[in-house]
């Protein structure tokens, strides 16, 4: 069965069906089931059949024919439709495969996923091929289509972005348009993107937006030109702005924006009893985020705000899956739909003690269970990063006058750069790096100093990034060509210098960007990291979005892209990507 298609063959549909008479026997039996109704939106009582990774019947009958079904007493439990991450960046160091295996243990069996690093990383027949691999995991993994790239490209290079998106808005698995960084060119006259958006909409998918302080006029301008959905609101107003103008509305609780509870708690004090057109979202967080849950944890805040219990489940199920055209296939449970079923002790307690994922054991009775279906990534050109050149001593020139200046995590400025950037060495009296972001194939990068990263780091070097590109900040010439030399020879990854000691590498063999370890590796290593740069005076939120957003240009005010450093507003180049 291809879930991508949308179809269970002609035969399959046959059996399901013959099941009801009798004549066949479900694999699996619930019985004394306490399950959530979410068309009647009440806690109902009964059996479910489930055949293979199917429900085929919800009600109080048993099967005529049991030869060979297991039979499970759910009695004193409640079930609950698995959850669905509606708006999920799954390569945040981690990659989808280990992100879907760890999110369905935690009842988190259905993804919406960013295509971003596909588009960069591989030509469309990988791609799809690839896509097709995620099918046989046991959790449901679906995808959006870019419009932009959250970056300013070389021109070839966006050229060959925009070439992309048409077949990656016509694919099966992909059901959504966006995330739509590029809003303001849309609103200056961008015909291209509003093409490509009414074509989304043609195709009967929904365009998410990506609206982060936008005004009621922006909003509904936005909204006559095809947005139908937005995750930026962080205040209960701009939640509520949203709603009034038709939007389905995404609440956040991130590892940068865990704007959930205080968002959800203000709205029920004031006494608001609409949550029909309301999703939750962990919006792409960095791995230690997840080590208490995902969408589970989503629910559990909207329940302590306030939210009612039924409410609070549809939110995490049901109205992701109605809004992505999808509720006949996950979101609930109810005949003909796929077999993600969450098992609680209690109904206001939503983190799983067992889950069924496509009708399969994922976690039971507390113990998860290990799936033996693996992706060879490798075999679909995600592979090691190769690098065929070295970084030369010109390259380490940072003689510029304008430099960044972080103020949070994600939010940089412009300043005047002051110290003489000439030195091997920049003093530990002050919080400026030398920065540059170099292309992987070697054929431009962009230098300047980095104000407020770090007051005493020799190096960080990292291929992870918003672009794929390589990105290198530090103190130290000298510790930046040793990192630079071990990133190179392992493939990919983050490494830590200093004063000529490699003191952190985490390898990323998937493409330079993905880690191919398992979930609680990949968070053990992310918190070393996080401890290794708070300890050289990183004092931010999350490393690991810094790094991200360096190139993003979807955030204010100032960022170091492939073209050059940007400024975002005016869209000016200020000084030009210099050709090695």
């Amino acid at each position: 069965m291809n879930e991508n298609r949308f179809r269970w063959r002609n035969r399959q549909l046959r059996e399901h069906a013959s099941i009801i008479d009798g004549k066949q026997a479900p694999t699996k039996v619930i019985k004394h089931a306490t399950y959530l109704n979410v068309y009647m939106k009440q806690w109902m009582e009964g059996n479910i059949w489930i055949d293979l990774d199917r429900i085929v019947y919800v009600g109080k009958e048993m099967p005529g024919n049991i030869q060979g079904t297991d039979i499970i007493d759910a009695e004193d439990q409640y079930i609950v439709p698995g959850y669905i991450e509606p708006h999920s960046h799954p390569f945040q160091l981690y990659n989808p495969q280990s992100l879907g295996l760890y999110a369905a243990k935690t009842g988190t069996t259905t993804l919406i996923n960013d295509n971003l690093m596909w588009l960069f990383l591989l030509d469309e027949k990988k791609a799809f091929s690839l896509l097709e691999e995620f099918v046989e995991l046991p959790c449901s993994m679906f995808w959006w289509g870019r419009y932009d790239s959250q970056s300013v490209l070389q021109e070839t290079d966006q050229e060959e972005f925009s070439e992309k998106v048409m077949p990656w808005l016509n694919h099966d698995a992909v059901i959504q348009g966006g995330e739509l960084t590029s809003w303001p060119e849309v609103m200056k006259g961008d015909d291209q993107t509003l093409y490509w958006m009414q074509e989304t909409t043609r195709l009967r998918k929904p365009v998410e937006g990506h609206l982060p302080g936008a005004s009621e006029k922006t909003l509904t301008k936005m909204r006559l030109l095809g947005v139908d959905s937005d995750h930026e609101a962080i205040t209960a107003d701009e939640v509520l702005k949203r709603l009034a103008l038709g939007y389905n509305v995404g609440l956040r609780n991130s590892s940068i924006r865990p704007d959930l509870y205080d968002m959800l708690k203000e709205l029920v004090d004031r006494g608001h009893t609409q949550f029909d057109h309301f999703m939750m979202t962990t919006d792409g967080s960095t791995p230690s985020f997840y080590e208490q849950g995902i969408m589970d944890t989503c629910v559990e805040l909207a329940i302590e705000a306030g939210v009612p219990v039924v409410d609070a489940y549809l939110m995490a199920s049901y109205h992701a899956a109605r809004h992505f055209g999808i509720e006949h296939r996950v979101g609930s449970i109810a005949p003909g739909r796929t077999a993600h079923l969450n098992f609680l002790r209690a109904p206001d307690d939503p983190n799983p003690h067992s889950v069924l994922a496509k009708g399969e054991w994922v976690k039971r009775n507390g113990e998860a269970i290990t799936t033996d279906k693996k992706i060879d990534f490798p075999a679909f050109g995600v592979t090691p990063l190769r690098l065929d050149w070295d970084l030369q001593e010109e390259d380490l020139q940072f003689s510029m006058p304008l430099g960044i200046k972080m103020t949070s995590a994600v939010i940089l400025q412009p300043y005047a750069v002051s110290i003489d950037a000439s030195a091997e060495k920049l003093s530990e009296e002050n919080d400026e790096s030398f920065l540059m972001l170099l292309d992987r194939d070697g054929e431009w990068r962009v230098n300047t100093i980095l104000k407020g990263f770090t007051n005493k780091l020799g190096a960080l070097i990292s291929s992870y990034s918003n672009t794929g590109d390589i990105v290198m900040i530090g103190k130290s010439k000298h510790d930046m060509r040793i990192a630079f030399d071990r990133m190179k020879e392992m493939g990919g990854g983050i490494v830590l210098t200093h004063e000529g000691e490699i003191i952190f590498e985490m390898p990323l063999k998937l493409g330079g960007v993905m880690s191919d370890e398992k979930m609680e590796q990949v968070m053990a290593k992310e918190k070393e990291l996080r401890k290794h740069m708070e300890s050289f005076g990183y004092r931010h939120e999350d490393p690991v979005y810094t790094l991200l957003f360096l190139s993003s240009v979807h955030l204010p005010y100032i960022r170091i892209t492939p073209v050059g450093i940007l400024d975002i507003k005016k869209k000016e180049v200020l000084f030009p990507a210099i050709m090695r």
